[in-house]
């Protein structure tokens, strides 16, 4: 294995590691060419039959421990193809009792300029459909069903950190569920571009040095094995940029995004529970201990390490803005540390969605009286009710509220009885389009 032992002197040797999911696209890749090759009598089937048996133990992660070139190596990816190639020819070497060579054989009508930018698209496209696809569904079917238990909550809004007109809980839920099923949808969408596959470029793009129809056959053996969707493309853009792989960290990113405004929202929620704003409850987050020093308090833990996740998606992306731009003319200089931060992102983000919809947003629970209270005692409603009341009496309440009154006891002192509150401080026709009147 020369060049697998002579690689870590010049590559970094920072520890850093290719995922199970491009380790798995790269054992992918060299069983269904290996196949093709055999189909179209390149290779001898004894050969092939030892280096498709190869490949599968690297896909079934059995050979993780032998793939050791670190991420940050050459920017082809050429450590990684290189590695892999040398690994499946020494096993299958032993498999068939031939000698299998891992240029000749393993990598044969392939180059690492196609296969590695292959191998992090099917890698991305996989982990996608596997974790993040299914983590967003749960975020918006959970917010979706908070929404509809507390649509008739009332609750302050707030504008600038300031008291605004009342909206309801559910409402502001809403707000988040409709943002996550966007951010599916553009997902979705994102992926036919990824799919798109270089692979039958070899070095340039050209398909020097393969069958003409290698392409075609190895994406239709990729299918078979992933019902994927892949599809062939123009071997020379997707060789040379990875813009279809930024739009779908890009698109990550928004979703980190979306997750960090819910996440700050909730925590600023359950602030408290007696100098904050104390209008939910999160009982799970009661299960360990929220300081080492004082007893009993109770921190937002899963929020707070959402955030720190969507604080690193965001910081993975700007990373890959750089690595979309290094290269020139046939080829990017980017592409290991493009796969490994997008299944990063992937990894990271899903795990973030599933905690916060089964322990945040599933278990939330309403401060009913509190939000109440607080929309009741908002100064904004003094304008809403002034036609009500007349001005004069509006005034007098704008001075109690000053005094820490909310608007009902304030209503109290002035004379209006219960059943006469109710009808004035009707905040569900305020949480709904129309106008107010004086009726």
């Amino acid at each position: 294995m020369k060049y697998t032992e002579t690689a870590p002197k010049l590559f970094m040797n920072t520890g850093t590691r290719f995922p199970r999911r491009i380790i798995w696209a790269m054992g992918l890749i060299k069983r269904s060419c290996a196949k093709v090759n055999a189909e179209l009598g390149l290779i001898d089937k004894k050969i092939t039959d030892a280096i498709i048996k190869a490949s599968e133990d690297l896909m079934n992660g059995k050979l993780d421990d032998k793939i050791i070139l670190d991420v940050f190596q050459t920017g082809s990816g050429t450590g990684l193809n290189m590695n892999v190639n040398e690994v499946i020819a020494e096993l299958a070497s032993s498999y068939s009792g031939l000698k299998v060579h891992p240029n000749d054989h393993v990598n044969f009508g392939q180059s690492s300029n196609d296969t590695v930018p292959t191998a992090i698209r099917i890698a991305a496209v996989a982990e996608v459909n596997d974790k993040l696809l299914p983590s967003l569904q749960k975020i918006i079917s959970s917010l979706n069903r908070k929404a509809e238990e507390y649509k008739d909550v009332i609750k302050a809004g707030r504008t600038h950190l300031r008291d605004a007109l009342p909206v309801t809980l559910g409402q502001e839920l809403s707000a988040y569920a409709d943002a996550f099923q966007h951010d599916y949808e553009q997902i979705v969408n994102i992926l036919e571009y990824v799919k798109e596959l270089p692979i039958g470029g070899t070095a340039t793009g050209t398909g020097l040095n393969t069958h003409p129809e290698f392409q075609e056959r190895v994406i239709s053996e990729l299918n078979k094995s992933t019902a994927l969707g892949f599809k062939p493309a123009n071997r020379f853009r997707a060789m040379r940029l990875l813009t279809d792989l930024l739009l779908l960290s890009g698109s990550i990113r928004n979703i980190a995004i979306d997750l960090y405004r819910l996440s700050q929202d909730i925590r600023l929620m359950f602030s408290g529970p007696f100098t904050g704003l104390n209008e939910i409850d999160l009982p799970t987050q009661e299960e360990i201990a929220g300081s080492s020093i004082m007893p009993g308090k109770t921190n937002p833990v899963t929020v707070e390490a959402s955030l720190l996740i969507s604080a690193q998606v965001v910081g993975l992306d700007h990373a890959n803005q750089f690595v979309s731009m290094l290269g020139e003319f046939e080829l990017s200089m980017g592409i290991p540390l493009m796969g490994y931060n997008i299944i990063t992102e992937v990894n990271l983000i899903s795990e973030a969605l599933n905690k916060i919809s089964s322990l945040v947003i599933d278990g939330m629970v309403a401060n009913v009286e509190k939000m109440k209270r607080y929309a009741e005692s908002s100064p904004s409603l003094i304008t809403v009710i002034s036609p009500i009341i007349g001005y004069d009496k509006a005034s007098e309440i704008g001075k109690k509220l000053n005094k820490g009154l909310s608007i009902r006891e304030a209503l109290r002192e002035l004379g209006y009885k219960d059943e006469e509150i109710d009808k004035i401080l009707d905040l569900k026709r305020l949480v709904q389009p129309g106008f107010t009147t004086n009726k």
